[in-house]
């Protein structure tokens, strides 16, 4: 493993556990030209997996850059990122088990979207407001509206006999 710091290839492990529910090994390292230390985590990759872009463009799935999404939408939210890592390696795992070697952008939308709704309800508005990429604030009303009426159960109407 490279230091990130002064570029030296020869690093020394001096720390390994479990880490993330078992999902990733964190590694303590130390390089030996500069003394610094830093962390890396190794997970399991099942497969190679390929994004397809709505404009069919197809580029490697980024699992950082799913984190960063994730974490931008609960960013200043009662949400800690232990949660967030739970969430991303959830989604991760689906992408991977799926069978499928390219997955379309959207269906990963679709798992942040359902995370989201079950993890902060405000987190789920602010990601769905660059995924389903607003345009008025019309739009924004509409897709609250419709989620109020979703965390709202039916209240029956009583039948009124003739």
């Amino acid at each position: 493993m490279k230091c990130p710091f002064c570029g030296c290839d020869d690093t020394q492990v001096k720390d390994s556990r479990n880490a993330d529910d078992n999902t990733a090994i964190r590694r303590r390292r130390e390089c030996p030209e500069c003394g610094s230390r830093f962390t890396t985590y190794e997970r399991v990759q099942l497969r190679d997996l390929l994004v397809v872009k709505k404009n069919g463009e197809r580029v490697p799935f980024d699992r950082d850059k799913l984190a960063r999404s994730i974490s931008l939408a609960v960013r200043k939210r009662p949400v800690n990122q232990e949660r967030v890592e739970k969430v991303v390696n959830s989604i991760q795992r689906q992408l991977e088990v799926s069978g499928e070697g390219e997955i379309p952008s959207e269906l990963i939308g679709q798992y942040v979207m359902e995370a989201l709704a079950k993890l902060d309800h405000i987190a789920y508005i602010r990601f769905a407001s660059v995924y389903k990429d607003f345009r008025e604030v019309k739009d924004f009303e509409d897709f609250v509206e419709t989620i109020d009426r979703m965390a709202k159960p039916e209240i029956a109407q009583p039948k009124l006999d003739d």
